[in-house]
């Protein structure tokens, strides 16, 4: 066994497909081309990806969560070199940077459908 992807629901797949891949630079779409609801995209390197699959009764999530309200199911944790430089580059491809910031060393920010996702540097990362 080997896991090949995480896969996030959203309104319309090949948009959601299309941020990642403006705030992943070098992945490129593996497979999906051929299909209308769902898109598959790696790292240049091959290793595991991220897919995205059209349900067009997807609820995002509310960040942070709130009893009887649609709860977050994953979140991507993305390393960064630069924190605040890479939180605007994101923002400018579609996210936006969510109300609630629970450590000052991570951005949470909400994709064009409203999954979370933590830019974080490696700093970050060794001190948890």
């Amino acid at each position: 066994m080997r896991l090949t992807a995480a896969t996030l629901d959203a309104p319309n797949a090949r948009e959601l497909a299309a941020f990642y891949l403006r705030l992943l630079p070098g992945w490129r779409v593996w497979r999906g081309e051929e299909w209308q609801d769902w898109v598959h995209i790696r790292p240049p390197d091959g290793g595991t990806g991220l897919s995205f699959q059209t349900e067009p009764a997807c609820r995002p999530p509310v960040w942070p969560s709130v009893p009887d309200r649609q709860q977050m199911m994953i979140h991507l944790d993305i390393e960064v070199d630069d924190l605040e430089r890479e939180t605007a580059r994101a923002v400018a491809e579609g996210a936006r940077l969510a109300a609630f910031q629970p450590q000052a060393d991570v951005r949470v920010l909400l994709d064009p459908a409203g999954h979370p996702f933590c830019l974080h540097t490696e700093a970050a990362e060794a001190s948890q």
